[in-house]
């Protein structure tokens, strides 16, 4: 295991929470195409520890990028903090752009093994960190159940598309080879099926007009980057609340 950084001193594993997690879920009943999760100002992030995020990467991290932008000076300030950004890729682009953003970093290869040994590994590298969330920001791996397990309730991740009706990869090609009008980014809790987890919030995204993969891709990062924040900041804010 490759440690850019020194992690947390004093670790302990994070214990798995009790089944329920999904009444933290957010409204789903508003209409399609409706931010379910408003901006909020970092002023509301005061008042409680920062929860500590261990955001997951296997590449470039686009989405790693929005979410530290907003724990340092956006709708995450205040809220939570990033602990680790960790990546099965030693080389992965997003682990120098993470580090150069402040950030610890660690690593450790996934190639050639074997995934429950591989992820056994991954969750006692994390623990160091004592995370309260596992942040998935382009993490090209399936979770085996251990790992799942050992942070119940606290993995959260993003598709861009709606769950119910694609799972797993390609879900922007899936829309622009369908010539979808418009898709669905989906921010859910992560379970031990494919995209099959408690759904935490979703927006739509009007791809009318978008001629090109790359142009279909683009509006729905546009959203993702956003959206990710916008849904973690609330999930804080209302396990606050419940207090």
């Amino acid at each position: 295991m490759k440690k850019h950084t020194d992690p947390v001193k004093a670790p302990h594993p994070l214990a798995p929470s009790p089944g329920g997690e999904g009444e933290l879920a957010l409204n789903l009943d508003s209409d399609a195409g409706k931010k379910l999760v408003p901006p909020l100002p970092p002023e509301r992030g005061l008042g409680g520890e920062a929860k500590r995020l261990a955001i997951l990467l296997s590449g470039r991290g686009s989405n790693m990028v929005a979410l530290v932008n907003a724990v340092q000076h956006g709708v995450l300030s205040g809220l939570a903090e990033v602990a680790v950004v960790f990546s099965n890729k030693p080389d992965a682009p997003g682990l120098e752009t993470a580090a150069a953003l402040g950030c610890p970093t660690a690593s450790l290869s996934s190639q050639g093994r074997k995934r429950a040994e591989f992820d056994a590994e991954v969750v006692e590298v994390l623990r160091q960190y004592r995370p309260d969330y596992v942040v998935l920001a382009g993490y090209m791996r399936i979770l085996s159940p251990s790992f799942i397990r050992a942070f119940a309730g606290r993995i959260l991740n993003i598709h861009p598309a709606d769950t119910h009706q694609h799972q797993g990869l390609h879900a922007y090609e899936w829309a622009f080879d369908n010539c979808l009008p418009e898709t669905k980014i989906t921010v859910h809790l992560v379970d031990e099926g494919l995209d099959t987890g408690p759904i935490l919030a979703q927006h739509a995204v009007d791809l009318r007009g978008a001629d090109t993969l790359a142009e279909v891709e683009r509006r729905g990062l546009a959203v993702e980057h956003r959206m990710y924040a916008e849904t973690l900041a609330e999930l804080i804010i209302q396990e606050r609340h419940a207090e």
